[in-house]
């Protein structure tokens, strides 16, 4: 199956607060820096990032008024999540290989990217997002593209929190199938996932992070 880890975990912004508010709070409820994120043409949304340390990151997303948005699930699930009142959207898992997934679920991964100001551009492929939107327990798949090792998010500025644990109302067998984990011994690096059942929509329940201010849990 080759290298499967965890790479970031995407909190949407609510309807009423807005990218900077809710990156306001956050950024004083850990305790950290964010930097900040950019625009995603491709899939109508804008983030705000909080590097963390393990080559791990936080992302808070917001939706834009484009027509990108309407078509693109990364959008879409992204909208949908927040006209819910925003929080917890989706974990993501970088491998080294999508071809697997690809041949699973029986589509082609899509193309993303970033601009920076300094005109380099982060570029990488992500499959997964219409899984998320009919069952938000499972993580989408993403591979950063070659030679942008130094644009990843997590090296922004230096980290000064981790994450350590992230509550999935949901099946660790679901997300295990989901992601062809077939061998028990196999496994997500870096990642401590506990799953509850679900009295209500699956999902992340809260993610607990080790900052500056001692273990904090969102």
């Amino acid at each position: 199956m080759g290298m499967m880890r965890l790479d970031h975990v995407s909190y949407a912004v609510g309807p009423e607060e807005g990218l900077a508010a809710t990156v306001a709070r956050l950024a004083e409820t850990l305790g950290i820096e964010r930097v900040k994120g950019g625009v995603h043409p491709r899939f109508g949304t804008r983030n705000a990032i909080f590097p963390l340390r393990n080559r791990q990151y936080l992302e808070v997303v917001e939706v834009l008024d484009h027509p990108s948005s309407e078509k693109a699930p990364f959008g879409q699930a992204v909208r949908a999540r927040s006209e819910m009142g925003g929080g917890w959207m989706g974990w993501c898992v970088t491998v080294d290989d999508l071809a697997p997934f690809e041949e699973r679920l029986e589509r082609q991964s899509v193309p993303g990217n970033r601009k920076f100001p300094d005109g380099r551009e982060l570029t990488w492929r992500q499959i997964g997002i219409k899984g998320l939107i009919a069952d938000p327990q499972v993580p989408y798949l993403l591979r950063w593209d070659e030679g942008t090792e130094d644009l990843h998010p997590s090296q922004a500025h230096t980290p000064q929190a981790e994450l350590s644990s992230i509550t999935i109302a949901g099946s660790r067998d679901r997300v295990r199938g989901w992601l062809g984990l077939d061998d028990p011994e196999e496994t997500v690096g870096d990642l401590n996932v506990v799953f509850e059942s679900p009295s209500g929509t699956p999902g992340i329940l809260e993610v607990t992070f080790e900052t500056p201010k001692g273990t904090i849990t969102l």
